[in-house]
């Protein structure tokens, strides 16, 4: 089969989220199939043309202020020409997905990566006037693929779509980069955080919580986003900046060993369509804390991953990290019932991607 995969973003290794996703199905199904990427580069520092492990790509200039929205105008006209077996759009936000129905194609998968909402005011009431355009592509698509049930509900709920239309496939683990790894005994406690340093994922909270926490916890900080600077200057008013340490871009194996070296796992996020870090982070047999939102609640299981209220409050949040950091890592292997259902191989995944598209 010939297959386009269409996505917001630049198809760069060690982005992360939608990113990583993309990346490793494109690259297996480039195993079996003639697999196209069709990205974005905003700043043309990235080939026009490359192939990258089988799978071909094309990078078309974009517009995307503050990392959103990624409008292209050359992919537009490249899309109106483009016939593929399969056209497979990614990521409901950005606005790649919504111009491959303009491709000739056999059939249309979606993938939404979906949160429901937008994530600053702004961009939230954008979502809302956007929404009956965006609803378009759902309906048009000949199959839709949900990250989780969390998902699924809320696209069957907001754009009152059937289920039968939508299959849930989550996002996958290379169980084979885990192996050697192993835990490094630290002199200290330690909190991992990983992903984009926006406000809505929530880093926030644990600089405002670690005052209350033992002074010889360390918080570690992996990402990059809008939000870096704040984080610093606000552990600096609160006197704990010497106790958190901030890195990005780490090398995969690198990042990792974070998971394997570090007492907690912790994403306090407000929206998730699923959230690769923590599968990653449980993988590791790291115990997680997350907010009992979104599809992080899917997660809870008060065994490898607690559980705090969203908006969080500093003084549940506190005790649950004090729990975990005295129990010794307690309970943090992947239960039976998340390996091979809530958590997969992406050799599965595809597998499954690979039936739908051969409906």
């Amino acid at each position: 089969m010939r297959v386009l995969q269409v996505i917001p973003g630049s198809y760069e290794i060690g982005k992360g989220g939608v990113p990583e996703h993309i990346r490793n199905i494109s690259e297996r199904l480039a195993e079996r199939h003639d697999v196209t990427v069709f990205a974005t580069d905003s700043e043309g520092l990235l080939p026009r043309y490359e192939l990258t492990k089988g799978v071909k790509v094309e990078r078309f200039k974009r517009y995307a202020p503050n990392g959103a929205y990624f409008f292209s105008l050359e992919m537009i006209l490249r899309m109106s020409k483009a016939k593929f077996d399969i056209v497979h759009g990614h990521c409901y936000a950005g606005f790649p997905v919504h111009f491959s129905r303009l491709a000739k194609y056999r059939k249309l998968v979606v993938t939404t990566h979906f949160h429901g909402a937008g994530h600053t005011a702004f961009r939230d009431a954008l979502f809302r006037l956007f929404k009956p355009f965006g609803k378009r592509i759902l309906e048009k698509a000949d199959n839709i693929v949900a990250v989780s049930e969390f998902e699924k509900s809320l696209l069957c709920k907001q754009f009152k779509l059937q289920e039968q239309k939508i299959s849930v496939i989550p996002n996958g683990v290379n169980l084979s980069e885990f192996e050697g790894l192993k835990r490094h005994e630290r002199e200290f406690k330690s909190i991992l955080c990983v992903g984009r340093l926006e406000s809505y994922k929530g880093a926030q909270y644990l600089v405002e919580v670690l005052p209350r926490l033992d002074d010889t916890v360390v918080l570690e900080i992996v990402g990059k986003g809008p939000m870096k600077k704040a984080l610093e200057n606000r552990a600096k008013q609160l006197g704990v900046h010497s106790r958190i340490r901030f890195s990005q871009n780490l090398p995969r194996r690198e990042l990792l060993q974070k998971y394997f070296d570090n007492d907690v796992f912790a994403l306090l996020s407000r929206h998730e369509a699923y959230s690769i870090a923590v599968a990653e982070a449980l993988v590791a047999g790291t115990p997680c804390i997350v907010t009992d939102t979104s599809a992080l609640s899917e997660w809870i299981d008060n065994q490898s991953c607690l559980g705090v209220k969203y908006p969080v409050r500093l003084d549940e949040l506190a005790k649950a990290i004090g729990d975990v950091l005295d129990s010794g890592r307690f309970g943090g292997r992947v239960t039976r019932n998340q390996l091979g259902t809530k958590i997969l191989e992406w050799d599965s995944v595809v597998q499954r991607l690979e039936n739908i598209y051969a409906r």
